[in-house]
């Protein structure tokens, strides 16, 4: 089978296809034939900034072939998505199935990459806010795979008004159309009228002014895997506060909580309330195209892989 890969760290141009054997599934876990990979932010910053190359895994949609000893619950066969945390750049992959979940039927796997990961990312952090009705949210990165789901589960969720927070002013059309009632860019000096929460998966520079768009009593849900510092002193001011939130945490330890993040989201779709967006497709040997499009924050929706 086909498989990309790096050795070095490097960026895009590291990225390598391979010929290997087909993997054998192991205890508890799940042979996918792959139909579609989510491409995400953190993978693509290890292979540009991490210490050492690692198996690109994430998130993947596609069809059972074979399980593991001691699987119950998924036969050959079966259409499931979920995380994977071994070599998911593929045309086969294993899926253990404590990360898996069933594509429903009507759902494309391209659907599933785009929807499930990155709907759990965004509606896990939108609950770590603990948000009231009527409460003002502000999205940063909010054109990204997570952010444009993020603005319609806030919505959802019953927020009154919703802010998306973009880089580039030419991404205000989209983000608009997912419900945002207002763009702010980066750069600018003020994100207008403070707001109630906001959820961040940019980090960095861009905490302070975050933490800055609050009102007082605010909340920051920082998820981003691009680091960062907040000045306690600027939480002291106004009561605010600052909250970390990783999916993973939640998935290992809640596994019915997750469970029920992923029946909702799939809920929500199925009831047309939840619209995920592919920006773009690219075949399996132009991962690093794709790796090169999320880089430079050209993305407007989900990056799929298409083995």
């Amino acid at each position: 089978m086909r498989r990309i890969r790096y050795e070095h760290i490097g960026g895009p141009g590291a990225l390598f296809q391979e010929e290997v054997p087909v993997p054998e599934p192991g205890a508890g876990e799940l042979l996918v034939r792959i139909e579609a990979i989510g491409v995400t932010l953190p993978v693509v910053r290890k292979v540009r900034e991490g210490t050492r190359p690692i198996p690109l895994g994430g998130e993947l949609a596609g069809e059972v072939v074979r399980v593991g000893e001691g699987v119950s619950g998924y036969a050959p066969g079966d259409r499931v998505t979920g995380l994977c945390f071994g070599h998911g750049y593929a045309e086969y992959a294993l899926l253990h199935t404590a990360m898996a979940s069933p594509v429903p039927a009507g759902a494309t796997a391209k659907d599933a990459v785009t929807l499930v990961r990155s709907g759990v990312v965004a509606l896990g952090a939108l609950e770590a806010a603990r948000p009231e009705k009527d409460e003002s949210v502000l999205v940063t990165a909010a054109a990204s795979g997570v952010g444009h789901l993020a603005l319609q589960l806030a919505r959802l969720r019953g927020a009154s008004r919703v802010v998306a927070a973009v880089g580039n002013p030419a991404k205000a059309d989209f983000v608009r159309s997912f419900g945002a009632d207002a763009v702010v860019t980066y750069g600018q000096g003020g994100w207008g009228e403070p707001v109630d929460i906001v959820l961040d998966a940019v980090g960095g520079e861009l905490l302070t002014p975050a933490v800055k768009a609050l009102a007082p009593g605010g909340r920051l849900v920082a998820y981003s895997s691009g680091g960062g510092t907040i000045e306690a002193y600027d939480l002291l001011v106004g009561g605010k506060s600052a909250i970390g939130f990783q999916v993973a945490i939640v998935a290992r330890t809640q596994p019915q909580r997750y469970a029920g993040w992923i029946e909702e989201l799939w809920r929500l779709f199925g009831e047309g309330a939840l619209r995920p967006a592919v920006h773009a497709e690219f075949a399996l040997a132009d991962a690093a195209r794709a790796h090169a499009t999320i880089e430079g924050r050209a993305n407007q929706g989900k990056v799929v892989l298409v083995p």
